[in-house]
């Protein structure tokens, strides 16, 4: 078993902090995120990790001489076959960094391209990352990567289709590309058809987004019964996953939609790639943000959740509601805090989805929010029914009227509460 098993990769993680640069981020927490997407790979192991500050970067090597021989005699004595840059480099950059380090170079873009690139299990989702790789890579076809194994899973650019490219000319990238958005546009249809299957059905939409490893898997999980991978690991989620349920305590039955996580500095090439896997997000009645309150950066992270929204275009009449997950990793007088707080809030909501601890608070206060969602329900109604019907046109609530032979069948669109006043009607 060992002589097959895949070797092992060690990773230098280096996070550059430019001084005196208007950073809303703690360095440290920084690097520490850098960390965690490194062990979100298979087969990696991190050699080591820095911070390395810098007064002005180096338009051609980032790292000035003396920061580069020392950065080389680091990665050298720690063994490293990788260095992973938390940072964004240029094709220019990273060319001459791996010459002068002689080592393998990934930026934090390209390694959230490999993480996504392991994690896809959609059809969907593997185009969407093809694609997105593919643009990335586009500037960057200078480099032959021969050192690495071109296998799904392991560190080198999307496994599957298209992995033959990589010393491809521009031209070739552009016809896989076409190729891709050919096929990419049928499941996309497919994804169309069952949308609207489910428009037909009267269950309103609740979307769970957040931060990366904010909690949202187990939280889908506890309200579902569901067995979604719910890891301590960033973007251990990928593909979305939706469940129809009824939310427990006799609550409202809808569809629970739990999303790939968010994180900051998130490539362009991805926000764009997967907008119709976040399309979901957009179809929502109900959002649910949801944050990991006993994370230092709490507050930070949510503004990135805040600011991906609004670049995929989720209106701001959508109602949300903000769920503090993990009050269990609070200590007590900080729990007790966060607790009291939440509850001054309008649209908060304190929890643990582990223990369980402030689920039901959950459940009422998602259930109250649909009460004021509109939803779609087919009615049909006899001719002896007309002052129900004269109430449904009143409220205007009809969207739809067809005359049959005893009557009318209606599609409306109205509240769970409207829904109700017109059943005791």
């Amino acid at each position: 078993m060992k002589e097959h098993a895949r070797p092992i990769t060690r990773a230098w993680v280096i996070h550059p902090e430019i001084v005196g640069a208007d950073r809303a981020r703690d360095p440290e927490l920084a690097l520490e995120e850098a960390v965690s997407l490194a062990h979100a790979l298979p087969d990696l192991e991190v050699a080591g990790a820095q911070v390395v500050r810098l007064r002005k970067p180096d338009a051609g090597r980032l790292f000035g001489k003396g920061k580069r021989e020392e950065l080389k005699e680091a990665i050298t004595a720690a063994e490293a076959d990788l260095v992973l840059v938390d940072g964004p480099l240029t094709p220019v950059q990273q060319r001459n960094l791996e010459k002068a380090w002689d080592i393998k170079i990934l930026d934090r873009t390209g390694l959230i391209l490999e993480i996504f690139s392991d994690r896809a299990a959609t059809r969907e989702g593997v185009l969407q990352v093809e694609m997105a790789a593919l643009s990335y890579q586009r500037t960057r076809l200078v480099r032959a990567w021969t050192h690495l194994e071109r296998q799904r899973g392991g560190l080198g650019f999307v496994g599957g289709p298209g992995e033959t490219q990589i010393e491809a000319d521009r031209r070739a990238i552009d016809e896989q590309l076409v190729r891709l958005r050919r096929q990419l546009e049928k499941v996309v249809k497919t994804r169309t058809l069952h949308r609207a299957a489910r428009a037909k059905v009267p269950f309103p939409i609740v979307a769970l987004v957040g931060y990366t490893n904010a909690g949202k898997s187990t939280l889908f999980n506890r309200l579902t019964g569901a067995d979604v991978m719910a890891k301590d690991m960033l973007f251990a989620t990928l593909d979305p996953t939706m469940r129809r349920v009824v939310l427990p305590g006799g609550g409202a039955e809808v569809i629970l939609s739990d999303t790939v996580g968010f994180i900051s500095d998130l490539p362009t090439e991805l926000v764009a790639a997967f907008r119709a896997t976040l399309e979901e997000v957009l179809e929502a009645d109900l959002i649910c943000h949801v944050r990991d309150i006993s994370h230092p950066e709490s507050a930070a992270q949510a503004r990135d959740v805040a600011t991906i929204l609004e670049s995929l275009g989720v209106k701001d009449t959508v109602p949300q509601i903000e769920i503090w997950n993990k009050i269990d990793r609070l200590e007590d007088e900080a729990r007790a805090a966060a607790m009291t707080q939440a509850a001054r809030q309008d649209g908060v909501q304190a929890l643990s989805a582990v223990t369980g601890q402030g689920i039901d608070d959950l459940v009422t206060a998602v259930s109250q929010a649909l009460a004021e969602v509109r939803h779609l329900s087919d009615v049909h109604l006899g001719f002896d029914e007309g002052r129900k019907r004269a109430w449904l046109f009143q409220k205007d609530l009809v969207e739809d009227e067809r005359q049959t032979e005893d009557g009318f069948d209606l599609t409306v669109r109205w509240t769970a509460r409207q829904e109700q006043q017109f059943e005791d009607m």
